[in-house]
C-alpha cells in the first residue's frame, strides 16, 4: 500500500525510528522497509514530521498486527492514548465498559482506562473521571522526545495539542526568554527549554507546578526553567519587559490576561494567543482584543492566524501568532 514515509540512511534508521516513535508518528499498520542503503519508516501524520527529515511516498507491505480493540469489538472505538492510559468519552456506561474491557484484553500496552465524567471545570482546569480499568490516574506521556509525568485527576493535559505545541516550539531559538502564562505540567515550556530558551512558567494549579518541576528534572532542563505556583497577575511585575515570546494557552479567557501579557513583553515579542470563537469570525475577536491591550505602546503584526482544531459545532480553537514591537 502507498504510505507516507521518512527516508533516512540505513545507519540512522534506528535512531530516527526511536525519535519518531517518541512523537507517536510511526504507523503501526505498515512495515518498515530497508532498501538500497536507506530505511523507509511509515508515518501517520506527514504534516507533523520535523522538517529535518526527508518525506517520500512509496509502496510498503501491510503489517500483521496483534489483536486490537476493534478486532474484539467488531467496530472501531474512539479513544485517546496518553502514556499507558486510554481515555474514553462515552455517554453510555455500558458501551464505555464494553470498550474498556476490549482495550484491557487487547495487545495495547495499557494500564488504565478512564471515561470522562465531566467537562473541564474551575480555575484549575480539571475534570472528573470514571476509572474502568486499573487504579491510577497518573502516567508518563512521551511527546517529541520529551517526557511528562502527570496525574489526570489533578491537572489539565491534552494529547490532541501535541502537533500545535511542536509547531510553536520549532520557532524558538537558543537564548530566547519565553514566558508561559498558563504552563500546566510544562508541555510548551519544557520543549522550549530543550531548544536553549530560558523559560518562566506560572500556573494557579499547585499540583501542576509540582509536576512541571519534576518534568524539568526528567528532561534535564531544570537549570533553564523557573516554575511559579500562583496567579500570573500577582508576579508579572517581577518580569516586566522580560519576554521575547509569550504563550497564552487559556482559550476560554486569555483575553482577560492581555494587559498582563503586554506588561511581560520586551521590546520585540511574539505572542501565541489561543482562543475559541465562532466559525463566522474565528480570528477577529482575538486580534481586536490584542490591539486594544497593546496599542499604541506596541505596533501589532499578526504573523499567522490558524485553526488548531474543531472545538464544538461551529466553534474552533484557534491561535494567533502576533508580534509586538515597541513603538
Amino acid at each position: 500500500m502507498d504510505a507516507h514515509c521518512v527516508r533516512v540512511p540505513r545507519e540512522r534508521g534506528e535512531e530516527t525510528r526511536r525519535s519518531l516513535a517518541e512523537a507517536d508518528l510511526v504507523a503501526e499498520d505498515v512495515e518498515i522497509v530497508a532498501e538500497d542503503g536507506a530505511i523507509y519508516i511509515p508515518v501517520v501524520d506527514p504534516d507533523a514530521v520535523p522538517e529535518e527529515y526527508e518525506l517520500v511516498t512509496r509502496d510498503l507491505p501491510e503489517r500483521s498486527l496483534p489483536e486490537m480493540p476493534a478486532d474484539i469489538l467488531g467496530y472501531e472505538p474512539s479513544y485517546e492514548r496518553l502514556g499507558d492510559v486510554v481515555i474514553l468519552d462515552e455517554d453510555d456506561p455500558e458501551r464505555a465498559r464494553e470498550i474498556a474491557d476490549a482495550v484491557d484484553e487487547s495487545a495495547l500496552p495499557v494500564e488504565t482506562v478512564l471515561d470522562r465524567a465531566s467537562k473541564i471545570k474551575g480555575e484549575q482546569r480539571v475534570r472528573d473521571w470514571t476509572v474502568l480499568v486499573g487504579d491510577s490516574t497518573e502516567t508518563v506521556h512521551r511527546e517529541y522526545g520529551c517526557e511528562f509525568a502527570l496525574d489526570l485527576d489533578a491537572v489539565y493535559f491534552s494529547p490532541r495539542l501535541a502537533t500545535e505545541r511542536h509547531r510553536v516550539v520549532e520557532q524558538i531559538t537558543p537564548g530566547e526568554q519565553v514566558f508561559d502564562m498558563f504552563a500546566g505540567v510544562g508541555p510548551f515550556a519544557i520543549p522550549a527549554a530543550t531548544r536553549g530558551a530560558t523559560v518562566v512558567g506560572t500556573d494557579i494549579n499547585e499540583r501542576a507546578i509540582e509536576y512541571f518541576r519534576e518534568n524539568a528534572r526528567r528532561n534535564g532542563v531544570e537549570q533553564r526553567v523557573t516554575a511559579i505556583a500562583g496567579d500570573i497577575r500577582e508576579v508579572a511585575a517581577e518580569y516586566s519587559g522580560w519576554a521575547d515570546r509569550i504563550v497564552m494557552n487559556l482559550p476560554h479567557s486569555a483575553d482577560e490576561f492581555l494587559d498582563t501579557a503586554v506588561e511581560l513583553a520586551g521590546e520585540d515579542c511574539v505572542l501565541h494567543y489561543y482562543d475559541i470563537q465562532h466559525e463566522d469570525d474565528p480570528y477577529g475577536p482575538g486580534e481586536r482584543a490584542i490591539r486594544a491591550a497593546a496599542e499604541p505602546a506596541y505596533d501589532v503584526t499578526v504573523e499567522r492566524a490558524h485553526t488548531v482544531r474543531s472545538y464544538a459545532p461551529h466553534e474552533f480553537n484557534v491561535c494567533l501568532d502576533v508580534r509586538l514591537t515597541r513603538a
